[in-house]
């Protein structure tokens, strides 16, 4: 043990230390506040001058209902479409609504003076639609139609609660958008710890490998050792980098959002957080965003996620960094590992994919099966946690992947052994197996 912990030891400080682990563990969780922004920033900034656009208008029912937005300004002229197209070249575009638009809606035509978009055309397409059904709905002579069709508009907000959790009344709603939203992330996260990390490892191993620093080592110390110092060395700086994650998500969401958070809202938001329906609330607070604040100010809440986080980065780490060991001890170089590596990555991509079934039903046989089976159980796990499901899957599902570790970490020191001592052949999976089956 005294061994592995100098191993251990000298992996972690050699990554912690690193200028670039100081910069992505401090700025991870800003850019991901970025980029949740950044759509919105984006469509914000993305915005060009307004558009001028023409109107020839042969039925006399569309140009002058034409509403002006911030992208567009609609113009009727009475021009021939000819004229208009030779004279107007400084307006975006000249619109051309047919005589008979009412029984043909397809008689619109847009002449654009330069490249248009899908967003303008359906914003165009969309007012003419519009226009039409409520001349349509004319036809019917029926008073305030507008007025009545705008008083009938209702919005319904779904509360749901758990009733196998308990069946009081004011127990506290689950908003499946705040779930789906956090199991999605918490997925990605892992599906990129996973490759990150364990490439990590292979890629230390095959440099170490080239360098016959190996051939120096394993004079001293065991090839296992070896390798479970360098896969704990590691782990323990992934785990460290959550953690530190975590205690900064945890610190803003505690003591920085309620300061920038208006008053009413986050009044409301401490409601919620003790059980108060949504229903309560003032009519004008979208429940979802009170249930989303008042998660992410929950340290309670915060913390217990975390704290899953760590125990299956930890465990699905250690399973998938065994394997890449194993490979990186078997090759000389990254481009000879990519065969080997294809049926690793595999199972990490088909976790992600069966995260988005997560999404649609996290309560399915798929959903638990393939949170059960070790290989996929990190990522599509932690997509299923926030959706509270019963805790013996959890546990289920944790003893599994650590007993795999162990059986995978005993495979691939057979591999390991072998492998740091090869030399200029990129071995078959069939050599592999015999490398398995070479007695100590």
């Amino acid at each position: 043990m005294s061994t592995i912990s100098l191993i251990i030891g000298r992996e972690f400080n050699e990554r912690v230390r690193k200028k670039s682990f100081i910069i992505t563990t401090l700025l991870m969780p800003v850019l991901m506040i970025a980029l949740m922004i950044a759509p919105a920033l984006i469509m914000e900034y993305s915005r060009g001058a307004v558009k001028r656009i023409a109107v020839i208008d042969g039925s006399g029912l569309v140009a002058g209902r034409l509403a002006s937005d911030e992208e567009l300004s609609f113009e009727s002229i009475d021009l021939s479409v000819e004229e208009a197209r030779r004279l107007l070249t400084d307006h975006f575009g000249i619109l051309v609504v047919g005589p008979n638009i009412l029984t043909t809606p397809g008689d619109v035509k847009l002449y654009a003076n330069s490249s248009s978009s899908l967003s303008l055309e359906s914003n165009i397409t969309g007012q003419i639609e519009r226009i039409l059904e409520a001349e349509k709905l004319k036809q019917y002579r029926i008073e305030n139609l507008a007025q009545i069709l705008d008083e009938v508009k209702t919005t319904v907000t779904l509360q749901t609660f758990r009733n196998d959790k308990s069946q009081e009344e004011d127990a506290q709603a689950r908003s499946s958008v705040v779930a789906t939203a956090t199991g999605y992330v918490l997925g990605f996260i892992l599906y990129m710890f996973l490759l990150l990390y364990g490439t990590m490892v292979m890629q230390s191993v095959i440099e170490e490998k080239n360098n016959r620093v190996l051939e120096v080592m394993v004079s001293s110390v065991r090839p296992f050792d070896l390798m479970l110092g360098k896969i704990l060395g590691v782990a323990l700086v992934a785990v460290v980098q959550v953690v530190i994650w975590g205690v900064l998500i945890c610190g803003v969401g505690t003591f920085v959002l309620p300061h920038l958070m208006p008053d009413d809202v986050m009044a409301s938001a401490q409601v919620m957080q003790g059980g108060v329906p949504a229903a309560s609330m003032p009519g004008d607070l979208n429940p979802d965003m009170l249930q989303a604040i008042a998660a992410m100010t929950d340290a309670g809440y915060i913390l217990k996620i975390f704290g899953y986080l760590v125990l299956f980065l930890l465990g699905g780490y250690l399973l998938y960094s065994a394997m890449f060991a194993a490979v990186g001890s078997a090759v000389d170089n990254a481009q000879d590992a990519t065969q080997l590596q294809l049926p690793i990555t595999l199972p990490i991509i088909l976790a992600l994919l069966v995260m988005l079934a997560v999404i649609k039903d996290p309560a399915s046989r798929l959903s638990f099966w393939f949170s059960i089976i070790p290989f996929t159980s990190p990522v599509v796990m932690m997509a299923r946690i926030p959706y509270d499901i019963p805790w013996w899957e959890i546990v289920l599902s944790l003893v599994l992947l650590y007993a795999s570790f162990v059986g995978m970490v005993w495979l691939a020191a057979k591999i390991y052994r072998v492998g740091i001592f090869m030399y200029g052949k990129k071995p078959s999976f069939g050599e592999l197996a015999k490398w398995i089956r070479y007695k100590s």
